[in-house]
């Protein structure tokens, strides 16, 4: 079963794609910031990390670069979602920025075309 990492810090936005992902059949962790999805992806790596912008103790966009510099890291596709108009640059070989709110059939769009049906 495909595992997918979602960061961000408002619960619901956790618990909705948490449950839509696993309706869809992935296995779902979540992790209210980027401090801990760091911690949590560097234990067991996700096959997807699917990442708010702004969070506390580390932003989505430092998580990405974190991920970018760890070794067996930098294969992992990441998803960074945020409200903001422009994106930023994630220097990341496998990162994707979509706006939000997206839908949920944009997310499972995405998440497919990234690593697969699960």
């Amino acid at each position: 079963m495909k595992k997918i990492l979602v960061v961000d810090d408002e619960f619901d936005i956790l618990t909705t794609w948490r449950l839509v992902l696993e309706m869809e059949g992935y296995e779902v962790s979540t992790a209210s910031n980027g401090r801990s999805a760091l911690d949590a992806v560097r234990a067991n790596p996700p096959a997807l990390v699917i990442t708010d912008w702004m969070m506390p103790h580390m932003d989505g966009v430092e998580l990405i670069r974190n991920l970018a510099k760890s070794d067996g890291l930098a294969n992992v596709p990441v998803i960074l979602m945020s409200a903001a108009a422009n994106a930023p640059a994630l220097e990341h070989p496998h990162a994707q920025f979509r706006r939000k709110p997206l839908s949920i059939d944009d997310l499972i769009a995405t998440v497919k075309s990234l690593i697969g049906p699960a």
